[in-house]
């Protein structure tokens, strides 16, 4: 029988709300940074599939959420694509080369680094309750772009940004390879046991309306309707984060099953411009969860009156801080489980 997450992403709605965190599992437990401390740098945890197995595992056997989530990052697809991937204490990702010029031809794909990723998810499958609905992941191609152009992350994404403006050629044919190799790993995933998918793109929110269309939107349908038509039955979870205005045709333009909602968006706005019966996941703010105290009992219920009559699947706008107490993320499931609004 498949779990709560799942049957509500597929469009059903019961009377309790399934709520899975992003991020959830991460620094804020004390067993991840144990498991951390004892295995090293961050990709030498992902790469340990019997370790980021574990990892994805530790959240659900303290909270018993409704969906684990896949413990890996985003970077793994162009670390497949050829770029050389590390992690920069204190400062995060970094790739090499950098891809000012667009050109990803230069590359040697070594699409093996994906084979780990595989074991992890098959690990954790094989050791979840039917109930909890295993997600995959993966980055969306824009976002992915903005890091391969640059070689790590920036505020206002400029070299992706003016590349796809000067060049809109060679952006397209990164963003091109960027979308068969984000598609051959989420085949993967799935194949491996995945039962659902979220697409993250985290920095959506950075461009115009008509770079929106052609570098998020398009992307993004091409490849929700490749996955559709390869693996149906599974469904996809868009998240453009800071897309702001631009959600509703987001929604309605890239066939997503279910839409991830951030914390800058009113829940019932939101709820007025989707279709009705789409599934939507958020929207609490991550540093509320922090903060605790009556703000967050108050804001969680609010959020789920305005999702009320729709499926909701209950999560953050965003990943979860990594100094959050862990009391408050016990605090938000008891008001979350007690109530459908």
């Amino acid at each position: 029988m498949p779990g709560l997450l799942l049957d509500t992403l597929n469009g059903k709605q019961a009377d309790r709300l399934p709520v899975w965190l992003m991020r959830q599992a991460g620094r804020y437990l004390p067993e991840y940074r144990a498991l951390r401390s004892d295995k090293g740098g961050f990709l030498e945890l992902v790469y340990d599939h019997a370790a980021a197995a574990e990892v994805t595992l530790q959240p659900i056997r303290r909270f018993g959420f409704d969906g684990a989530i896949l413990f890996s990052d985003i970077l793994i697809v162009p670390y497949a694509l050829g770029q050389n991937l590390w992690f920069e204490a204190g400062e995060g990702p970094r790739l090499a080369p950098t891809l000012i010029d667009g050109v990803w031809q230069g590359l040697t794909a070594a699409k093996e680094r994906f084979e780990a990723i595989y074991r992890t998810v098959a690990l954790v499958k094989s050791q979840l309750s039917p109930e909890t609905t295993l997600l995959g992941f993966a980055g969306s191609p824009w976002t992915i772009a903005t890091y391969m152009v640059a070689g790590q992350g920036s505020k206002d994404h400029h070299a992706a940004r003016s590349l796809a403006w000067s060049d809109p050629s060679a952006f397209a044919s990164l963003i091109e390879a960027i979308e068969a190799a984000t598609f051959e790993y989420l085949v993967g995933q799935i194949d491996a046991g995945a039962e659902a998918i979220q697409l993250f793109d985290s920095w959506a929110g950075s461009l115009s309306p008509t770079q929106f269309d052609r570098w998020v939107i398009m992307p993004n349908a091409r490849l929700v309707a490749k996955l559709h038509a390869a693996r149906p039955g599974i469904p996809i979870i868009g998240f453009p984060k800071g897309a702001g205005d631009k959600l509703p045709a987001y929604a309605r333009e890239t066939g997503v099953d279910a839409l991830g909602v951030d914390e800058t968006i009113d829940p019932r706005w939101i709820h007025q411009q989707l279709p009705a019966g789409l599934p939507v996941q958020g929207n609490l703010d991550p540093l509320l969860l922090r903060a605790g105290g009556p703000a967050l009992e108050s804001e969680a219920r609010s959020i789920m009156a305005a999702f009320a009559d729709r499926p909701h699947v209950f999560n953050l706008g965003h990943g979860i801080d990594k100094d959050t107490p862990i009391a408050h993320v016990d605090r938000l499931l008891s008001v979350v489980r007690a109530n459908r609004a």
